[in-house]
């Protein structure tokens, strides 16, 4: 765990901050002295999560935000800048995901997912990463992504060509932008105990079993161990870190060959 301090005058937007893995890497951000500017759609989510946040000693606010809006992102950005004089920190969460066989998977369905994690963390890393350029000050871009990005996901068809894409874009921009001071990582969580998980991606006692059995370790991951994973990626500790997937899922994705 990081020490206090760690993050101290550093300013951070987190996108799909209102509830869950969102939520938790903002809190630990703000334990550690950094200031959290929370993002999603859903503007009861972020003012409950800011109030409790603020609870907790972490200075924070939020802005309503749909990431498939360019000009809504800039405004998100505008605000963070107007209010915080900086932005240092992007974190993209925000994500969209459900089950379904590809053979049934409409358009609207397939453009929804990407709309959201694609197209999303484009438009909030550009817009984010220009500032982080024009200001001089560099910055650290992390973006949550999932291991069928590059094993394949049956049943997750949309996310994970999304999530392939975000990949992609780590990498390119962690070469590109690093002449500007910016370092772009992607954290990869496996199963994590979520409301949201327990309710979309294992509602049923029998997926539940079958996902448990195939993580090594024997349980889900925290959202705790999520965000403690993320701070350190976007902290100083990591600064000789570019352009790389750090996987926390218990050994889950190893277990994908022959013998899993």
């Amino acid at each position: 765990m990081l020490a206090p301090g760690t993050l101290k005058g550093q300013v951070a937007i987190v996108t799909g901050g209102g509830t869950g893995i969102g939520l938790g890497i903002a809190r630990e951000i703000g334990r550690l002295g950094g200031i959290v500017v929370l993002a999603s759609r859903n503007r009861e989510h972020l003012a409950s999560a800011v109030e409790e946040l603020k609870r907790d000693g972490v200075e924070a606010a939020f802005h309503a935000t749909d990431v498939r809006d360019p000009e809504n992102v800039e405004e998100l950005v505008a605000s963070t800048l107007e209010r915080f004089g900086q932005l240092d920190i992007l974190v993209n969460n925000a994500a969209g995901n459900f089950i379904v066989d590809a053979d049934k998977l409409s358009v609207n369905g397939f453009n929804a997912v990407v709309g959201i994690v694609l197209h999303g963390t484009f438009h909030c890393t550009r817009a984010a990463g220009l500032e982080m350029i024009r200001s001089g000050r560099g910055g650290k871009i992390l973006n949550l992504v999932a291991a069928y990005a590059w094993t394949g996901g049956p049943k997750t068809l949309h996310s994970a060509v999304a999530k392939a894409g975000v990949v992609a874009m780590t990498r390119t921009l962690a070469v590109e932008w690093a002449q500007h001071g910016i370092r772009v990582n992607a954290l990869c969580p496996g199963p994590v105990d979520t409301e949201m998980s327990r309710a979309q991606l294992w509602a049923a006692p029998e997926i539940r079993d079958q996902l448990l059995r195939s993580v090594p370790v024997g349980r889900f991951g925290s959202v705790e161990e999520v965000a403690q994973a993320a701070s350190y990626l976007v902290s100083p500790y990591a600064d000789f870190i570019n352009g790389e997937v750090l996987v926390i899922d218990g050994g889950e994705w190893l277990g994908k060959g022959f013998a899993g």
